[in-house]
């Protein structure tokens, strides 16, 4: 493997077209299955807040804006999306919000685990790690082993910290092929870890596959053996301790949005995998 110097601008993300379709009717929420009697798309009213891993962000905003030609008097308020692990912390710390969506189900069982979900939570999609590059691969990566030899050598090789689903991944795939990564960044969210790669701040790094995608032209993603049997489920819940007004049937609905098949569809669309 050589070790060349590059220079690379910042990438185009890619852009989601809106689905206009109306929607089927959708699978079971979070906290239980949808009431068949309770209100029709048009007569739900109130405020939703979601929480989402940083990889869903362009997902669930295609899909927030579904949501509002859905049901058009709910107020979806901005979506926070960070690292899983963070948004617990914020919503064990007094955080209110509707939704969670996690990007492992340990994140998960943590919020489960400080009493803050209001039912099971449901897993609705998957995602796997690339070693993610600029385009062209100026630095010859093509394994574990070379994103290791990169950074041994002063190459600026990016990751997610350790705490984070995308970083508990990571280290599995590391183990696996025996390889560390001497001096990585360590970055608090996977959107972070690509940011850095996609504006030349990083020449390598291990992001999601669907995060590959969302770097467009300025990066690429290069299939390592080892990723395929780290596999992150991805679950979704409705929420507890919701902010004062906020009804839990517009907590299901979106849920009941994100499983539906028209939900699953721009999952699939953006390079998640059906569980």
């Amino acid at each position: 493997m050589t070790r060349r110097s590059r220079t690379s601008g910042p990438g185009v993300l890619l852009a989601c077209a809106l689905l206009l379709a109306a929607c089927a009717p959708g699978s079971p929420a979070g906290d239980g299955t949808a009431d068949p009697s309770g209100p029709g798309p048009d007569e739900l009213t109130g405020s939703l807040t979601v929480f989402a891993a940083a990889s869903l962000q362009p997902a669930f905003e295609e899909l927030g804006a579904l949501f509002e030609q859905r049901h058009p008097s709910v107020d979806l308020q901005p979506m926070t999306f960070d690292g899983s692990a963070t948004l617990v912390t914020q919503l064990a710390g007094g955080a209110r919000a509707d939704v969670l969506a996690t990007a492992d189900e340990r994140s998960m069982a943590g919020a489960a685990g400080a009493g803050l979900l209001a039912g099971e939570a449901v897993p609705f999609t998957t995602n796997t790690l690339q070693v993610v590059v600029a385009a062209g691969n100026p630095e010859h990566v093509t394994s574990v082993a070379d994103l290791g030899e990169l950074a041994a050598s002063g190459g600026r090789v990016v990751v997610c910290a350790s705490q984070v689903p995308c970083g508990a991944a990571t280290q599995e795939v590391l183990d696996a092929a025996g390889v560390e990564l001497p001096g990585a960044s360590q970055e608090q969210n996977v959107s972070a870890v690509l940011m850095k790669v996609v504006g030349g701040d990083a020449d390598a790094g291990l992001v999601y596959r669907t995060d590959v995608l969302r770097g467009g032209d300025a990066v690429e993603g290069v299939d390592v053996p080892e990723a395929a049997d780290v596999v992150n489920a991805y679950p979704v819940a409705v929420l507890a301790d919701r902010a004062d007004g906020h009804d839990a049937r517009v907590a299901r609905a979106f849920v009941d949005l994100l499983l539906s098949e028209q939900g699953q569809g721009v999952l699939d669309r953006l390079g998640f995998v059906r569980p």
